[in-house]
């Protein structure tokens, strides 16, 4: 009777429900519940009825079954994710996990911009058929063959056309693949430019990170190095203290003069003078250690070649000598404006001025916080930088308010010439050396020796720790001995090389390392001295002109000549290893373990780079056409570890990646 009142179902139940199960049969399974639920379940007040308490025993001895009891322990002991997957297969669960998107995923779907589908693009991907290929191509080839062979084999015409229509028809689907790889092929290139976009933005972001990195090692090497310091003084006035502590002025005895203790205190006083007296030095003026630089800044590594870093107007006339200690270090450059310039490379500031010549500098060297400068006025004047009243880490605001940019990255700007401080330079100098008796055309100093090459002829060997000369080399008696030696009768002090503006100078470039000495002269000559017998060892014959710059290291020698050439010499066998010429003479040159640059007269800085062996243009008149206006010629090079510095004729200072 129930089943007659029960609603038919539908097919919308059937289709939630399923086919195997239906609302009918869960209605019989329904009333059979309620049935032995009513049954077992009878009234209380029935004594006879005994249905529930069978019903509990049979289910009591059915659960003491071992098979029962495992099987209710072990599900008990299931967790979900065991259960889940007992009921379904691990192909199903892997499709499920794959196949799931997350909707901001879904959301975040990348507009399709492409004119052609996904299954277009898979279908252009597979390779072509080769047989099919090679049959068209000897099917295209054998039309010759076929048009001489048509007298004999008639064809039929509608078969002739079908085949032509397929043909057509494969050719345009080919055309049609070509498009899509074509297409694919630029939206590959569009998708790499956005990465490499991308890359680039980053690497900016690195190299900001680097660049500051770089300026606090620097703020912690000024802070140790002024501890080292006043470590240094205060172990110096402890010792001080205890000596003073120890020396006690021994008593009078009774027996001795007065008039002689009078007499011997009245000696004590007078035993010096006052002008011998302050000369002597002060102990509190005892110049601090030399500290060298634990860490090498590498910023400039990671930019192109050729990239220009910063530009400085230095001077406001022609730069004659320049040098600097590392890169983004300290800079010194002197000029014919009198004037001799300290800057600091990381901000582009200058320092100070390094004051007491009385006429230009033609020659300077850094080495570590030591500057060495040779002047018109004969003189050589030593300094040190460690003792500079300077504050490179205070921020500095320009004329128009904004904050100056010393991130490290690549500037453009030409900055302006800035007033340097007035008294930061007043405890830099040391002493002076004073034996030339005209200008000091060239200098080198390593450790405690410096040699110097003047108008005067003479090179002379310096001892930094007692501040006199210990030794004079003429040129002129050295080149006479060599003469007298060979019997030969030409002129040895021939001047055939071009010169630019004046005539050039007798001793134009020196280089000592240990005892031994090279020395290029207005002659075209090197040559080569041992300190220790003061005599010429050796001589290199091959310049036509005055020498203006050499170097050299354990194998070869390069020097640079107004003949417009640079030569290597091998010091192993005294002959020419390789030559290089240019269009104007050479004033200026210098090379590290990779590159070899000069100044030849130009706008530009020449390199040579020896391990691709390719000689290409850095400077501001690589690109001229760009910029309005024509840069002035490169009168002085210097390079360390890829950091280039060129000094111009308008004095301007150019700092570049090389």
């Amino acid at each position: 009777m129930a089943g007659r009142n029960a609603p038919s179902h539908t097919p919308e139940d059937e289709s939630v429900l399923g086919t195997a199960l239906t609302t009918r049969h869960i209605e019989a399974f329904g009333r059979k519940v309620t049935t032995t639920a009513n049954h077992l379940m009878g009234p209380l007040s029935d004594p006879t009825s005994s249905h529930y308490q069978n019903a509990m025993s049979e289910l009591q001895r059915e659960l003491r079954r071992p098979g029962i009891q495992q099987r209710v322990f072990s599900y008990a002991q299931s967790s979900p994710t065991e259960i889940v997957r007992s009921r379904l297969y691990k192909s199903e669960i892997q499709h499920r996990a794959l196949t799931y998107i997350p909707e901001e995923l879904l959301k975040t779907i990348p507009e399709n911009e492409n004119a052609f589908s996904l299954f277009q693009g898979f279908k252009a991907s597979v390779p072509d058929d080769d047989n099919e290929h090679r049959k068209n191509q000897r099917q295209r080839n054998s039309k010759g063959q076929r048009l001489l062979q048509a007298d004999e084999e008639e064809m039929n015409g509608h078969s002739a056309l079908t085949k032509l229509k397929r043909q057509r028809d494969r050719e345009n689907h080919r055309l049609e693949l070509m498009a899509v790889r074509k297409n694919m092929c630029s939206s590959e290139i569009r998708e790499i430019d956005n990465k490499i976009s991308n890359l680039n933005s980053m690497r900016k972001i690195v190299l900001d990170r680097l660049s500051g990195l770089e300026e606090d090692e620097m703020k912690v090497e000024h802070e140790l190095m002024d501890l080292d310091n006043r470590i240094e003084d205060l172990q110096e006035e402890l010792d001080d203290a205890k000596t003073l502590g120890n020396s006690t002025t021994p008593p009078l005895s009774k027996d001795t003069d007065p008039e002689l203790t009078l007499e011997v205190q009245t000696e004590n006083d007078t035993f010096m003078s006052a002008s011998i007296y302050e000369k002597i030095p002060s102990p509190k003026a005892k110049r601090h250690k030399i500290a060298r630089r634990k860490s090498m800044p590498i910023r400039h590594e990671h930019f192109e070649p050729g990239t220009r870093i910063k530009e400085l107007q230095a001077h406001n006339d022609m730069i004659t000598a320049i040098d600097f200690d590392a890169p983004f270090g300290t800079m010194v450059t002197s000029a014919l404006d009198d004037t001799v310039r300290v800057w600091d490379l990381n901000r582009g500031r200058c320092m100070g001025l390094l004051e007491g010549h009385r006429a230009s500098v033609r020659c300077l060297q850094v080495e570590d916080n030591i500057v060495a400068t040779g002047s018109i006025d004969a003189s050589i004047r030593l300094w040190d930088l460690s003792k500079t009243d300077y504050t490179p880490l205070d921020d500095r605001i320009d004329e128009e308010g904004e904050e100056e940019e010393d991130s490290g990255n690549v500037m453009d700007k030409t900055e302006g010439l800035v007033p340097p401080p007035t008294s930061s330079m007043e405890d830099c100098p040391i002493f002076s050396l004073e034996a030339h008796v005209d200008e000091v055309t060239a200098l080198h100093f390593r450790g405690d020796t410096l040699v110097s090459g003047s108008a005067d002829k003479t090179l002379r060997q310096w001892d930094l720790v007692k501040g006199r000369c210990v030794q004079t080399l003429d040129v002129l008696w050295a080149a006479a001995q060599a003469s007298a030696t060979t019997s030969s009768n030409t002129n040895q002090w021939r001047t055939t090389g071009r010169l630019p503006d004046a005539s050039a100078d007798f001793v134009g470039a020196v280089q000592c390392f240990d005892a031994a000495l090279a020395c290029g002269t207005a002659d075209g000559m090197v040559r080569l001295w041992d300190l220790r017998s003061g005599q010429v060892h050796r001589s290199l014959v091959g310049h036509t002109g005055p020498v203006t710059c050499l170097q050299f290291d354990d194998v070869h020698l390069v020097t640079g000549s107004l003949d417009r050439s640079i030569r290597i010499w091998d010091l192993r066998t005294g002959s020419i290893y390789d030559a290089f010429a240019y269009d104007n003479p050479i004033t200026s040159m210098m090379f590290d373990t990779r590159r070899i640059i000069a100044a030849a007269g130009e706008d530009v800085v020449k390199v040579y780079d020896k391990v691709d062996g390719r000689h290409w243009d850095c400077g501001a008149g690589v690109s001229t056409v760009e910029e309005k206006g024509h840069p002035s010629t490169v009168e002085r090079v210097r390079i360390k570890d890829g950091y280039l510095i060129e000094g111009r004729k308008d004095g301007i200072v150019g700092i570049w990646t090389c």
